[in-house]
């Protein structure tokens, strides 16, 4: 057989392939997690995406003021293979980001805080990378070098982040030196 026919009978083996009904092609990712809990984590965390949610403080210890009088709401705004990025606001306080991002084939966790004019505040990109302990519905972000620096005995933090096996509730905590000190959980049923 010529290689014209041959490349002929390949086009049209394609062709039929991606005839209708099939999915389109998609690209592979050039971006990976080492772990595959991690990366099951990360691709449901990416279902929300698009999503708006109203949360309510659970938790909130002796250590800080608390929220619960406040309306809490998290965006899950951008989603592609390297970030998830979820804008969380507290009541008219816009300034927070939770950022789950895909670096050097690790997950990691932090916390952008910006000022009304869009400027880095000072105790910012706090957070930590996920450990090892983790299930592809719930991650723990023990604080990294740079956190312990940054907020007085934050090296001690570790953030646990759940999303409900049902997907019908997303919880965000945080413990210090095996304190509870915060909880929120977001009712993912509702979508504002």
């Amino acid at each position: 057989m010529s290689k014209k026919a041959t490349l002929i009978i390949a086009i049209a083996f394609l062709a039929a392939a991606c005839g209708p009904g099939s999915p389109p092609a998609r690209e592979t990712s050039t971006v990976s997690l080492e772990s595959e809990t991690h990366r099951a984590f990360f691709d449901h965390l990416a279902q929300l995406c698009g999503q708006t949610f109203a949360g309510e403080q659970v938790f909130r210890s002796h250590h800080g003021a608390g929220w619960g009088h406040l309306e809490l709401i998290m965006h899950v705004r951008v989603c592609d293979d390297s970030q998830i990025l979820i804008p969380f606001h507290v009541g008219e306080d816009k300034s927070r980001t939770w950022m789950f991002l895909v670096e050097e084939g690790r997950l990691r966790f932090r916390h952008d805080h910006r000022h009304e004019d869009g400027t880095p505040e000072d105790e910012t990109l706090y957070g930590g990378y996920a450990d090892d302990t983790g299930t592809p519905f719930v991650q723990h972000f023990p604080a990294d070098e740079y956190t312990g620096t940054l907020i007085e005995g934050g090296e001690g933090n570790v953030w646990t982040v759940m999303v409900s096996e049902d997907f019908s509730t997303f919880t965000y905590l945080l413990e210090r030196d095996g304190e509870k000190r915060f909880r929120i959980d977001f009712d993912l049923t509702k979508p504002l």
